[in-house]
């Protein structure tokens, strides 16, 4: 049923304001900015961890650890959204849906890895095209194929204005370099309050009652 909701969106089309989208991830993230740049701040710390004590295994935080850790904001994002009390343990909740998360990140970035290697621009294509793959999985209950998939033909539809998006995103996180990095504990956590504001503006009829 899902799916063929998402079907129809593809079919009619849409658009989204890319500054409006900002702007909720910033009012989202003032709703808990303690805890957002706390967690935040557990993310960077684990990373530095193991690359300082365990250089040759450092690979495995990125590999087992990073995906249902960055998981953890959009389900927190989700929260926020339906106006429930937040808690730290549930930017933890990533935990809950390893298995799917960890796939999507494993296969879709061997996926798009190779499309770089093939001929640059499938891959960038490909990263592109699945920023809602985690979110389907979590939000859809596909399977990481299926949520890969999904994730894809949505962002077809626009994919160059989900270029642009990405791309502002991406020069918000490198502005922090001015700030000594310091202002990613704000940028990431931003980040992924926007992509998941935009996949409910999206979405927010297609899983109604799964």
């Amino acid at each position: 049923m899902s799916r063929d909701r998402l079907a129809l969106i593809r079919e009619r089309g849409y658009d989204f304001d890319i500054a409006g989208i900002i702007e909720k991830a910033w009012q989202m993230f003032w709703v808990q900015p303690l805890l957002s740049i706390s967690y935040t701040l557990l993310i960077f710390s684990l990373q530095l961890i193991s690359v300082a004590y365990l250089k040759d295994y450092a690979f495995l935080y990125a590999l087992l650890l990073a995906p249902p850790l960055y998981a953890g904001y959009y389900l927190v994002a989700n929260k926020i959204s339906r106006r429930e009390q937040i808690t730290y343990p549930d930017f933890l909740m990533g935990f809950n849906y390893y298995w799917p998360v960890f796939s999507i990140w494993l296969i879709g970035q061997l996926i798009t890895g190779l499309g770089i290697i093939a001929f640059i621009i499938p891959g960038i294509y490909l990263a592109v095209a699945y920023s809602f793959s985690v979110l389907m999985a979590i939000f859809g209950g596909f399977d990481f194929w299926t949520a890969l998939e999904e994730s894809r033909k949505l962002i077809t539809v626009r994919w160059w204005k989900f270029l642009v998006f990405t791309l502002v995103l991406l020069v918000i996180n490198l502005l922090t370099i001015l700030t000594l990095g310091l202002g990613l504990l704000i940028t990431i956590p931003l980040t992924f309050y926007a992509t998941y504001i935009l996949f409910e503006d999206l979405t927010k009829d297609v899983f109604a009652g799964e």
